[in-house]
């Protein structure tokens, strides 16, 4: 498959190119230089900015359109009108201009393409297959390791729910292999009958690979064979009076019984995809339901922009473009519209699957059922959605007021610091805009005391907003408003920062915690006014505390990530010849700087890497 890494653009160029045309002439001058073969183009504006990109069965009958705006929406209109050149690629197929046109709008994001809002990857579970003691966790994120892969999942909640049944019906072990291999009785999940506890030697080797490949043939929609088997080894364990073997059994198969009643509804439908879109108003809702091995996986809804002008069927084939190029695909994908080249969707998918994916957008059924009941999430999910930015457009507009801002708020920035006694230091920083929380522009601050006394929160702010707003100011991308976790003395330190920058039209407002840290007590501080205590159900103070707290969690989650990647630091950093790899190797090897101390010398010596005398100076400097 061609990509933009090992193909080049084309600019196509004519006698003309000295007068400088743009925007529809521009396309005029070169339509007879573009050839007739399937390809993808992309438009730029005068800076060189990737305008759109798109894909066609022939370049030259596809661009001629754009040399008559008069026939297009009024987004291609002013699409058209930044046109100062336009770069090709052409392809075999129009398949793979499909797929290279999806891989270069992901990656570039143009502006006037109907793009997805965030990419989040989706987690699966994954059964470590090819490990001596397999293990059955929860993955996110590129598949290095070995062993089966199930999913993907909408929600982390619906895969630990999972995982909770799975755990009870085939008893694999969930814990790391740090945990696993240096344990020497069963855990709690033992107790709790979720774990079989082969660490303790509680099941053979070949007893515990029986349960893998059930719970491996489960995930396939091999579950009534599972169950039959199941229930013929309670009933023989049973009339040979093994009865907490067989009681553990039952359990075993109530459990798979609890995730059977769950997708009573999908009889004959394997490993698929449900997709509906509902459009009102030029708005759009694209709900995901994916279904694997006869069950529901969740559903996600997506909320796609730039879809003015465009049909169901349009909006719905630039999602599954862009959406599948980071995710797997299934045999099947049930669409509740067809899209106008469904034939080239299909084929361009198989290419890429490697296996035949069928799209259907005509169901009966229990297909139909499933199609209607995306599109009602859909409808659904676009009304909460209205309501709930109807609501924030209420509270933005009572502080505009409060503030006496003119203008539309279109970004708030809260900041708030988190250490212990100095240690660990982070600033944080989360974004609101009117679409809600940007979780994406969230930024957090390491903080080192290198220019101020450890602990001393007022220059970890000043620190926070000056490397903040320094590069806000280079990049041209300041916020309209920003809330500073504090009182007056923080809220001086802000304006100081704002003013020893020259930054433009922020205005910074710090929230005092209330009298005894009371929630709804909160004192508002402003620059040019004295303090202000809004009313206890006031929405516009439920509104600042939420972005308050938001700020308050965010800073706590970093530092305790920052503080449990500092205690990594350990005695090994002390050692002479221990690199981050070899402290690497240790540590996998043994699980903590404890386990060390533990072995001997011998012991040591077999890590990859560790010869036998760096291995005695590593036991006696940790004796």
């Amino acid at each position: 498959m061609i990509n933009e890494k090992t193909a080049d653009f084309q600019t196509i160029e004519s006698a003309e190119s000295a007068q400088k045309l743009s925007g529809a002439a521009y396309v005029v001058s070169r339509l007879a230089y573009f050839p007739e073969r399937p390809g993808v183009y992309r438009m730029l504006n005068k800076d060189g900015k990737v305008l759109y990109v798109g894909k066609a069965k022939s370049l030259r009958r596809r661009l001629e359109n754009y040399a008559h705006p008069e026939r297009t929406c009024r987004r291609i209109q002013r699409m058209i009108s930044e046109i100062e050149r336009i770069e090709i690629i052409e392809t075999t197929t129009e398949s793979e201009a499909f797929l290279l046109e999806n891989d270069l709008i992901k990656r570039l994001k143009p502006y006037y393409n109907i793009l997805l809002k965030d990419d989040k990857t989706f987690p699966h579970i994954l059964i470590t297959t090819k490990d001596e003691w397999p293990q059955m966790l929860k993955h996110r994120g590129s598949r290095t390791r070995k062993g089966e892969y199930f999913g993907p999942f909408a929600s982390a909640a619906a895969v630990n729910e999972t995982l909770a049944v799975l755990q009870k019906a085939f008893l694999l072990r969930s814990c790391s292999d740090n945990v696993f291999y240096h344990r020497t009785r069963p855990c709690l999940l033992h107790q709790i009958k979720r774990c079989c506890a082969p660490c303790a030697g509680k099941i053979s080797s070949e007893d515990y690979r029986a349960l893998v490949e059930e719970a491996c043939a489960f995930m396939h929609n091999k579950s009534t064979k599972v169950q039959s088997e199941l229930a013929l080894k309670m009933e023989q364990a049973s009339e040979e009076m093994r009865y907490e073997e067989a009681a553990v059994l039952r359990d075993r198969i109530r459990a798979l019984n609890q995730i059977q009643t769950q997708s009573a509804d999908l009889d004959g439908i394997a490993d698929c995809d449900v997709i509906g879109i509902y459009t009102d108003k030029e708005e759009s809702c694209i709900q995901v339901f994916f279904y694997r091995g006869s069950r529901s996986c969740g559903n996600y809804a997506v909320f796609p922009t730039q879809t003015a002008g465009q049909t169901d069927g349009e909006i719905l084939e630039a999602f599954i473009g862009q959406f599948y190029m980071t995710h797997s695909l299934p045999k099947e994908i049930l669409l509740s519209h067809e899209l106008p080249r469904q034939e080239v969707v299909a084929q361009a998918f198989s290419t890429k699957a490697g296996v035949t994916v069928k799209l259907s957008d005509k169901t009966r059924g229990n297909r139909k059922r499933l199609v209607d009941r995306s599109v009602m999430n859909a409808k659904e999910a676009l009304l909460r959605k209205r309501l709930e930015n109807s609501a924030r457009s209420e509270l933005l507009d009572q502080l505009r007021d409060l503030l006496n801002v003119k203008a539309p708020i279109r970004r708030i920035e809260t900041y708030d610091n988190s250490h212990i006694q100095g240690t660990s230091a982070v600033g944080a920083m989360v974004v609101a805009t009117p679409d809600g929380f940007d979780k994406k522009s969230y930024r957090k601050f390491n903080i080192s005391w290198d220019t101020f006394t450890p602990g001393d929160d007022f220059g970890m702010m000043r620190e926070v907003l000056t490397r903040r707003f320094k590069r806000g100011l280079a990049e041209n991308n300041l916020p309209d408003v920003i809330f500073i976790d504090g009182g007056e003395i923080q809220l001086r330190v802000a304006l100081d920062v704002l003013k020893e920058l020259n930054v433009p039209d922020v205005i910074a407002v710090g929230v005092a915690k209330g009298v005894d840290r009371n929630a709804g007590k909160e004192t508002l501080h402003f620059a040019d006014r004295p303090p202000l205590n809004l009313e206890f159900d006031n929405p516009l103070l439920h509104y600042i505390q939420r972005l308050r707290d938001e700020a308050h969690r965010f800073a706590i989650g970093t530092h305790r990530i920052k503080r449990r990647n500092d205690t990594l630091v350990s005695a090994l950093d002390e050692i002479k010849g221990i690199g981050a790899k070899r402290k690497k190797a240790l540590l996998q090897h043994f699980g903590s700087v404890r386990a060390i101390k533990a072995v001997n010398v011998e012991e040591i010596a077999k890590v990859e890497g560790i010869s036998p005398t760096l291995a005695q100076q590593i036991f006696d400097a940790l004796k």
